[in-house]
Parts: structure tokens; sequence; C-alpha cells
């Protein structure tokens, strides 16, 4: 089954839906694909400077591992093609709009959205109201 690429439909379904807990991101010099999978990664990805990873906020309190901001995570339920185009830019200019940073993760089938903790209930509503 192919994604939508039109972006008026994604837009119009986009069914947000905040996924539980909290989430940061680590980097991880000298780690490869596979390291800390047991604490469960939400995303990875490779980078010169190490492996980043999203990962429960918890898992990385129990695993000693420093971070920055502590995230949410808004799932979007619309399948969107990896072709789509605008989606991501919509998205980013609404939140922009409201003051809010966005960090967009792509999956095969739904677009993950992680936003400050402290403005995630903010974030949502905005996105419900689909005025993006």
């Amino acid at each position: 089954m192919h994604g939508e690429q039109d972006l008026d439909v994604m837009l119009v379904n986009l069914e947000p839906s905040l996924l539980p807990g909290e989430f940061v991101f680590c980097s991880l010099p000298g780690a490869h694909y596979g390291d800390y999978a047991e604490l469960q990664p939400l995303a990875s990805m490779r980078e010169p400077e190490g492996l980043s990873l999203v990962l429960p906020r918890a898992a990385a309190d129990r695993a000693g591992m420093a971070y920055e901001s502590v995230q949410c995570c808004i799932s979007l339920g619309v399948h969107s093609s990896l072709e789509a185009v605008g989606l991501t830019a919509a998205i980013a200019a609404l939140l922009a709009g409201q003051g809010i940073s966005a960090n967009v993760v792509a999956g095969y089938y739904h677009d993950h959205v992680l936003v400050p903790a402290e403005r995630a209930a903010d974030a949502l509503a905005a996105l419900l109201r689909g005025n993006a």
C-alpha cells in the first residue's frame, strides 16, 4: 500500500496522537548500530560525531547518559508517502508559528514530531486544530 502524497489530504487526515512518556536525544561517539539496543531507542541516526539515539528518558537516566532537553513525541496517524512533498514544512511552520521547535523523524508509514515536553500539549492542540 502506497502512502498519501497529496498535501491537502495529508493535512486533513493528520490524526496526531501523543505517545506516552518522555524522550531525549543522546550522542554516543564511537558507537555503532545495534549498540545500546537494550535501551529500546525510538530512532537512531549515524553522524560523523557519533551515533545519535532518541531514547526514552527513563532508559537514558538509568544508563547515565547525558542529554540537553526533554521531548515528547507526537505521531501523525496519516500514512504519508516517503515521496510526499510539503508535510514536514507545513508541520514545522505551524509549530514555529506557535514558538514550538519540532524535530521530525520519518518512519515508513508515519511521521513523528518530537517537541519540547513543556510544550507538548500546545503542539498537539495546534496539530489537532489542523491549521497547518
